[in-house]
């Protein structure tokens, strides 16, 4: 399973002790050192069913000084997609990739299905 997160944010660090202590074994990966390809969003965002969206940092300050509330309604999917490509602070964390299953954000709830 992969983890993907940063590390200073608050909502990556409860799902980080949530995945310990519940000793569910995953590999780490920092969103900004190691940005997510257009190849892999593309994949995660198909596997996740969840609209594009949900793959956006909204409350990011990238976001908000890139007017990206406005302007992702004129984007096509592959624009989308690419901008998500370009810099890390811009996908939501954390996200979790367990075979065909794809999380993005943090709720236990949903994360249950992780221990299986």
């Amino acid at each position: 399973m992969q983890f993907i997160e940063y590390p200073k944010c608050t909502t990556c660090q409860k799902a980080k002790r949530w995945l310990d202590t519940n000793k569910i074994n995953y590999t780490d990966r920092h969103i900004k050192e190691d940005n997510p390809t257009y190849e892999e969003l593309k994949e995660w965002y198909a596997m996740s069913g969840l609209p594009l969206r949900k793959f956006f940092n909204t409350s990011g300050q990238l976001y908000k000084a890139l007017q990206l509330k406005d302007r992702l309604p004129d984007m096509s999917e592959e624009e989308q997609l690419r901008l998500l490509a370009t810099d890390g602070m811009l996908v939501k964390r954390p996200i979790v990739i367990k075979d065909t299953t794809v999380l993005v954000g943090f709720q236990p709830e949903a994360w249950e299905r992780l221990k299986a």
